[in-house]
């Protein structure tokens, strides 16, 4: 197991060789966006990632190799919470290793709770990704922006949520349980998902809820209605834990829709 974990990280590390040619800021581009104040007292805005012809970023789970998008939002004033609503990826597959984000541009919404209501809300802080191409570049991105409550509804916050992918109900998952057995290192897991294809070479991803944990790009295969994707979760320090099946998240990537499904039941 820590093998292929080494594997996938060297290879990163060989992805990443510095760009000399090309600063971050001629690569990539950060807008924040407004949406207004909700009736329930949030605000609802997105950050707009705009990048060069044939470059791409990633999604909170990268797949086989990337960086997954690290927010720091701890300079804003009277923010208690932010909430990212994350629009389906792209899987991409280059010299055999798989990785999941976005090419060319991406708005990515944001839910914002206020610390004290009626209150003028500012964000102010950073954002960590890679964005890569032929090479892998790490960039630290700043955005400082007072958000507008009167702000009417933005078309590109609008269009990005409706790129989420489904809930379990709206994908008609019926059933989504997990087989867990011990291995050297810490767990295999298995998951049996019934639900209708969702088209092409369905991906399925684990995320385990807790970051403490690290879990291998799931095999993913069908068998009439049962899509089933099997893992192996490791700890960061190697020492024992417990899985805890309601934390999982499992996300489904077909060729015409993504399924989000959260926690899974014994198997």
């Amino acid at each position: 197991m820590f093998k292929s974990l080494a594997a996938i990280l060297s290879t990163f590390l060989f992805l990443s060789a510095p760009a000399r040619a090309q600063s971050v800021d001629d690569i990539v581009q950060l807008d924040i966006l407004d949406g207004g104040l909700a009736q329930d007292g949030t605000y609802l805005g997105a950050l707009r990632l705009r990048l060069e012809d044939g470059w791409k970023t990633y999604w909170r789970a990268p797949g086989d190799a990337g960086i997954p998008p690290q927010f720091d939002w701890g300079r804003s004033d009277n923010v208690g919470a932010v909430s990212v609503i994350w629009p389906a990826p792209e899987i991409f597959d280059q010299n055999g290793l798989k990785s999941i984000g976005y090419a060319r541009q991406v708005v990515l919404p944001i839910k914002i709770t206020p610390k004290t209501a009626g209150q003028p809300v500012r964000l102010r802080g950073e954002v960590d990704l890679g964005v890569c191409k032929d090479v892998c570049i790490p960039a630290t991105l700043g955005f400082d922006h007072a958000l507008d409550a009167g702000a009417p509804r933005n078309p590109a916050i609008a269009a990005a949520l409706a790129q989420r992918p489904y809930s379990a109900r709206e994908a008609g998952v019926s059933a989504t349980t997990c087989h867990l057995k011990p291995t050297a290192d810490g767990l295999s897991v298995q998951v049996h998902i019934s639900m209708p294809p969702a088209g092409g070479a369905e991906m399925a991803v684990i995320e385990p809820g807790n970051p403490a944990l690290w879990v291998s790009p799931a095999e993913t295969t069908r068998q009439g209605g049962t899509l089933i994707a099997s893992a192996e979760v490791v700890s960061a320090d190697g020492r024992p834990f417990a899985l805890d099946r309601s934390d999982l998240r499992i996300t489904v990537l077909g060729a015409r829709y993504a399924v989000d499904i959260r926690g899974c039941s014994a198997g």
